[in-house]
């Protein structure tokens, strides 16, 4: 796992390269090296997993010395690769078998990758760069491009180090409504103009001053016309697929553990790995003081029965709020999922005894775990539609959570009804909500509707707009930042691209059954741990950010919605905002998530535009 950086432009100095490097030196605290080309450059920090050697570092030269790479993150079948296409390594390292592939097969060498990375590879010859990322963007990648520049990092902080995108910084405006509603900026955009997420599964070439982007794998054209019904093949195969994903992200010269929360996800994930390994498996969880919080029995309850070497960590309020101004700066862009808090804690507790760690994202996404993806299906149903408002203005004269439950049922477009979904599970601004607390006219730059080869359910539906989206920019993203800023790796099996187009065509019946969700994985599951130890509510990886917004984060409350802060920058309207906080602190609870949103756009404001709309 590392860093990489790298530009084509003459307005780039050999210090802003190296300055860019060493702002991702908390992704690759091993080695940092700079390869400089006439108008190119390439910068690399290095976290060592494969071949601890100096022959692995990066950049790297192929052996004809025409191409040069720099790359973030594992291949898990690079040896059987080297075989297949017979390269003689000259080192133990993937990074090795993927620069020679490139120049044997050309961009064609994408398709035979199964792993997580973001590269860049620059042709001598022809003075031109390729760039790729994985299919699920499980490894981060910015680029900057004004039509003549063109510049690229793993982290938005290190495209910062080139003046020639610090001076010219600007607020992108169009993504503001997006962020509100969703907490995260969708790619490919970012919350500055012209520097942009580079799309998932695509590659590229910059080549005389042009950019061209074209996808290698989309989502939406793995589903098939038919689906798996057949329950003890669909199991079968999935195991299979399972113990192969797990098998294949143990590999590593360092040490490796799993993140164990006592959840379905990564008890399995866990449980997998352990029965491969020929030793205590070293897992870990953290629990908070709040009991509501605290899901660490359950972990330590899957600890002691798969018998691994397990490592438990009680947070207090404090370990949390010594967090917060780093928390703010890691992300570089506003990020409003506060689970990344424990993900920065967990990281911090595995890194002082593993280098790698495998964890459980991406099973509640393939396998329909959300009550979202209920919701979906409810809202879908013709007869809800058509009594929504008043369903809405009922509900809306009960409790809190019946309020929050209104808001479902007010949705703008139904074409848009995924995202108003999501948005509202996960308590933040509708459309409608928008339209009020916006200065400028709501606009928003996500597309919902795919074109698919068969007719999706409304939790499918669903359960593929969080897949293309929450979980690539929000979930991936969060593990990304807060495991990195502990130089520590995190793989996530459940998302080998096979287990993912394994479930994309899963028959519903066998994701969620009757009231079980995940029915399929759980049923894997239970053949290793067993079933009582999970018969308790679903609870996420969460904080308790509605209580400490009224008590020890409230300073953030009162600075960042302030009248003096909200006029400063001219994005939301203060008598909203004011009143949505007085409803906050007089016991609407659920309204906080909203407010931390605005936090965060307002501290991202504050660090880079000082005041400049």
């Amino acid at each position: 796992m590392c860093g990489i950086t790298g530009y084509i432009t003459n307005k780039v100095s050999a210090t802003e390269l190296n300055d860019s490097v060493r702002s991702l030196a908390h992704r690759g605290p091993d080695y940092q090296a700079v390869f400089t080309d006439d108008k190119v450059g390439l910068g690399h920090a290095r976290l060592s997993i494969l071949d601890l050697s100096e022959q692995a570092n990066q950049p790297m030269v192929s052996h004809s010395g025409r191409f040069v790479m720099v790359y973030n993150g594992e291949v898990y079948n690079f040896k059987e690769l080297a075989k297949k296409h017979q390269i003689n390594p000259k080192t133990t390292s993937d990074s090795e078998v993927i620069l020679e592939l490139f120049e044997k097969l050309g961009k064609d060498f994408l398709n035979e990758l199964n792993g997580m990375f973001a590269g860049a590879i620059y042709d001598k010859q022809e003075k031109s760069l390729f760039l790729f990322r994985d299919r699920l963007g499980i490894k981060p990648l910015f680029y900057f491009f004004d039509g003549a520049n063109f510049a690229f990092a793993s982290e938005i902080k290190a495209l910062l180090k080139y003046r020639i995108l610090k001076k010219n910084l600007k607020l992108n405006h169009s993504v503001i409504a997006d962020f509100l509603h969703l907490g995260y900026v969708p790619e490919p955009y970012t919350i500055f103009d012209n520097i942009y997420k580079f799309p998932a599964g695509n590659f590229a070439t910059f080549s005389n001053g042009k950019l061209n982007i074209e996808p290698f794998w989309v989502a939406e054209e793995k589903i098939l016309p038919e689906t798996v019904i057949d329950f003890q093949a669909a199991k079968k195969r999935l195991n299979d697929l399972l113990i192969s994903s797990v098998e294949n992200r143990m590999i590593s010269d360092v040490p490796l553990g799993t993140f164990l929360s006592g959840g379905i996800d990564s008890s399995l994930v866990t449980a997998v790995a352990q029965s491969l390994s020929a030793k205590p498996v070293k897992t870990f969880s953290i629990g908070f003081r709040e009991r509501k919080f605290n899901e660490s029995v359950y972990a330590k309850k899957v600890a002691d029965y798969l018998k691994t070497d397990h490592h438990e960590f009680i947070v207090s309020e404090k370990d949390v709020l010594d967090l917060t101004d780093s928390f703010f700066d890691i992300y570089d862009e506003p990020f409003a999922d506060s689970s990344g808090f424990p993900t920065m804690l967990v990281s911090r507790l595995a890194k002082r005894y593993v280098t790698v760690a495998l964890s459980g994202d991406g099973g509640d996404e393939l396998f329909h775990g959300y009550g979202m993806y209920r919701w979906a299906k409810r809202l879908a149903n013709p007869a809800i539609g058509a009594a929504r408002k008043p369903v809405a203005a009922v509900l809306s004269m009960l409790s809190n959570r019946h309020k929050r439950a209104a808001g479902l049922f007010r949705y703008l477009d139904k074409e848009r009804i995924k995202s108003h979904i999501f948005s509202q599970e996960q308590y933040l601004f509708s459309a409608l909500e928008l339209q009020d607390l916006l200065v400028e006219k709501v606009s928003f730059t996500l597309q919902e509707n795919l074109d698919v080869p068969r007719n999706l359910t409304p939790a499918e539906a669903q359960s593929l707009f969080d897949l293309k989206n929450y979980l690539k920019d929000d979930l991936l993203v969060k593990v990304d930042r807060a495991s990195m800023q502990s130089a520590l790796e995190v793989r996530v099996p459940l998302l080998d691209h096979r287990i993912v187009e394994f479930a994309l065509n899963l028959h519903p019946s066998l994701k969620i059954k009757g009231k079980e969700q995940k029915y399929l994985l759980k049923q894997v599951l239970y053949d290793y741990v067993p079933e009582e130890f999970f018969a308790r509510p679903k609870w996420g990886f969460s904080i308790p950010l509605e209580k400490w917004l009224r008590t020890d984060l409230k300073y953030l409350l009162d600075k960042y919605t302030s009248k003096e802060m909200v006029e400063r920058f001219g994005i939301v309207n203060f008598d909203r905002v004011e009143q949505l906080k007085n409803r906050y602190l007089s016991g609407v609870d659920y309204l906080y998530n909203r407010l931390w949103a605005i936090i965060a756009l307002h501290k991202t404001m504050e660090k880079y535009f000082d005041g400049a709309k």
